[in-house]
Formats: structure tokens, C-alpha cells, sequence
């Protein structure tokens, strides 16, 4: 412990506050001491008290220190400044002034240690207090926490459930509104169901006097139908031998046993009683309920062969207008459109036909179908150059007139 030291602590702080205020003028000055001379004098003795002290332990500095605190005026009504000059300076008596000077300030220190102790048991149990404060505000924080998450929780449970509220409620609508359409529907069901009823009944009454009436009717006029029927059918053999003769109609050779024998022995088979010029071409179609069947792409590429598919078919079936016009004759032109998916929609004369052949199925087959479908009897002929298809057709008891007789009488 140094001499500075046990000086009581009032006294030791002036000192060093003495110290502090002339220690840019001490000379030499000790290194310790360099940077804190160049402090603020307020900031001297706070901040380099602890170096100041130390240095005092050196008994030149001391004195020199003392000299430069001597030069700077006293206060005479400041006893603890004159002790610290005196203990500084060290003049003769200055132990006196110092020893009297310290043993006020050991009484006074002695009652501010007890103050001091009584402070600090106050500032131990102000600390345990707040310790406890700090401990309750925690708890409390704690506890305020959960409460809010708690809230938090159970606000979302709320918002769920009010969601899942609005959901039942919006389906409860929607279903009431099915309900009431569906019940509504029924009605109308319901309502048209029985108007129907009432009108079938209306129907069925009426249909039944009808009958009544008609069987009642049909007892009094069969007998005259069947005369009328008789004078008919009369009428149209007397027409038709008439007819035959004023065309100058040929008559058939063979008969239709003929072709399938002349196909097992080998031979020709016998041709039909086919138009052979364009104006036995025309009076044939010319006869009642003639049906003409045209193959279309082989009197077309016969005739008009340079000219594009769709060229060739419009001059046909415009060529084929007048004819039909003049003759009345059903008339039908097939052409084949069997490698094709698309169908073309083309105009046509009055009278005239224009069917394609569907995907995978030539013209000819659709020809021998029309012909097959046609009854016994009634005239039906085919235009074409194909002679596989010709044989075919005439088995079925078909014309057949070769593409250019066609051609001919179109002109």
C-alpha cells in the first residue's frame, strides 16, 4: 500500500484532484502520465486517477507536483484543500494539519460506512424486491403469453368454425333450392304427363269411330273397288301392249336359265335386250318408271378424260339435265370414291341423282346394289364400258348401253 493510500478517501481524492489540475506544468513527467496530461481537466482526475496515484508514490514527482500546486492560489475556508496542499508540499507542521484534517474525516467515513452498510442492506433487499418483480413480470409475461395463444387458438377455432357454418348453411340452401326445382319439374312432368294422357285418350276415341266408320264404309264400297281395281289393271295391259307395239319394241330372246347354262358349257352368254343407238336409248327411258343408272368416272374419263375429276363430274350431271327433262327417267349417277374419306357436295339438275361411293367401296358394287334392289320387270338401264360389271347387272335383268351410246345422245 503506498503513503497516497492511506490517506482517508476524501482527502486521497483531493489530492489527486489537486494533482490532476497542474499536470500538463509538472516537469519531467513520468510516461504512465503523458496521455492522461492530455485530458480535459474534468476528464484528468475520472479517468487518470488510478495512474496519478501511483505516480505520487514517487517522491520526486510528488514534490514536483507540489511545487506546481503551491503556485495555485488556496481556499482558507476548504480544510481538506489545505491538508492536501500541506501533505503535497510538505512545509514544516504539515503532518499536524494532515493527521487533524484525517481524523475528522475517519469519524465522518465511519458514520458514512454505516450509512453505507445500511444503504447497501436496503439497495440488497430493493435488489431482491426487484428480483422478485422481475420474476413475477416474467411469470406474468409468461402466463400473458399463453393466454394469447390460447386466444389466438381459439379465435382460429372460431373462424373454422364459422367457415364450416357458411358451408353448411350455403349447402342447405342449394339443396333447398334443388328440392324446390325438382319438385317444381315434377309438377310440370307430372302436369304434361296427364295433358298427354288425355290427349292420347282423345286420339284413341277418335281413331276408335274412325274405325268404326271406316269398317262401316269399306263394307258398302269394296264392291265397287273391286270392279274399279278390275277395269284398272285392264287399262294398263291394253296401255302397255299398245305401247309396246308403237315403240317397235323387240322381243326377248332366251331366258334368264340361259346365262348360267351358257357359264357352265362354256359359251358366250346371251345379251340383253340393251338400247343399242341413242334414240333407242331415249325411247327406252322414255317408258313409264324408267330407272337410268350412270357409271359415272367411265363415261367421264371416256369423254372428257384431260379435264380434272371434279370438271368431269359437273359436265356429266349438267349434260344428263335435259335428257332427264325429256324422258322423266329416275336417274342416278354413281362415282367412285372409295380411296377418299371426304365427300363433295355438288348441285345437280331436276331429276338427277349424285351418289358417292362410301370408303372402301367401289361404284360398280354400288351399282349391282341399286340393281339388285330393283323389282323384276321394271326397266332399268345401266350406262358403262366395264364389262365384269355389265355381266353382273344383266344377270339382275338390267339394260346395259355402253359409255359412248351415252355420250352420243347427250351430244
Amino acid at each position: 500500500m503506498t503513503e497516497v493510500d492511506q490517506l482517508p478517501e476524501r482527502l486521497r481524492v483531493r489530492v489527486v484532484a489537486l494533482v490532476a489540475a497542474v499536470l500538463p506544468s509538472v516537469t519531467p513527467l513520468p510516461p504512465q502520465l503523458r496521455k492522461v496530461a492530455g485530458f480535459a481537466p474534468a476528464r484528468r482526475a475520472r479517468l487518470g486517477g488510478q495512474p496519478i496515484r501511483d505516480a505520487l508514490a514517487d517522491d520526486d514527482f510528488r514534490r514536483h507536483a507540489g511545487v506546481q500546486v503551491a503556485a495555485v492560489p488556496a481556499r482558507d475556508d476548504d480544510r481538506i484543500d489545505l491538508a492536501a496542499r500541506a501533505w503535497l508540499v510538505r512545509e514544516d507542521g504539515w503532518e499536524d494539519v494532515v493527521a487533524a484534517v484525517a481524523d475528522e474525516l475517519g469519524h465522518s467515513e465511519d458514520a458514512a460506512e454505516a450509512g453505507s452498510a445500511e444503504l447497501e442492506r436496503l439497495e440488497a433487499r430493493a435488489a431482491a424486491l426487484q428480483a422478485e418483480l422481475a420474476s413475477v413480470r416474467e411469470d406474468h409475461a409468461k402466463a400473458l403469453e399463453e393466454a394469447r395463444s390460447e386466444h389466438k387458438v381459439l379465435r382460429q377455432r372460431l373462424g373454422r368454425a364459422r367457415a364450416d357454418l357458411r358451408a353448411v348453411e350455403e349447402e342447405r340452401d342449394h339443396a333447398v333450392a334443388e328440392r324446390d326445382r325438382a319438385v317444381a319439374e315434377a309438377a310440370a312432368a307430372t302436369a304434361q304427363a296427364e295433358a298427354d294422357v288425355r290427349r292420347a285418350r282423345q286420339q284413341a276415341e277418335d281413331a276408335e269411330r274412325a274405325l268404326t266408320t271406316a269398317r262401316r264404309e269399306g263394307r258398302t264400297s269394296r264392291d265397287q273397288a273391286t270392279v274399279r281395281a278390275r277395269y284398272l289393271l285392264d287399262t294398263v295391259l291394253e296401255a302397255a301392249a299398245g305401247l309396246r307395239r308403237e315403240l317397235g319394241l323387240p322381243a326377248v330372246e332366251g331366258a334368264p336359265g340361259d346365262v348360267v347354262e351358257a357359264e357352265l358349257s362354256g359359251g358366250a352368254a346371251p345379251t340383253s335386250s340393251a338400247p343399242a343407238t341413242a334414240d333407242t336409248l331415249e325411247q327406252t327411258l322414255s317408258m313409264p318408271r324408267a330407272r337410268l343408272l350412270v357409271d359415272g368416272y367411265n363415261v367421264s374419263k371416256q369423254t372428257w378424260g384431260s379435264a380434272t375429276l371434279e370438271a368431269q363430274r359437273s359436265r356429266l350431271v349438267t349434260a344428263l339435265g335435259p335428257l332427264v327433262a325429256r324422258t322423266g327417267a329416275e336417274t342416278t349417277v354413281v362415282f367412285d370414291a372409295a380411296a377418299s374419306s371426304a365427300r363433295t357436295v355438288m348441285p345437280a339438275p331436276r331429276g338427277v341423282k349424285v351418289a358417292f361411293s362410301p370408303e372402301g367401296v367401289i361404284a360398280d358394287d354400288v351399282i349391282r346394289q341399286l340393281v339388285a334392289a330393283e323389282p323384276r320387270g321394271r326397266v332399268v338401264v345401266v350406262v358403262t364400258s366395264d364389262r365384269a360389271l355389265a355381266a353382273d347387272v344383266t344377270r339382275e335383268g338390267a339394260r346395259v348401253v355402253p359409255s359412248p351410246v351415252l355420250v352420243g345422245l347427250l351430244g
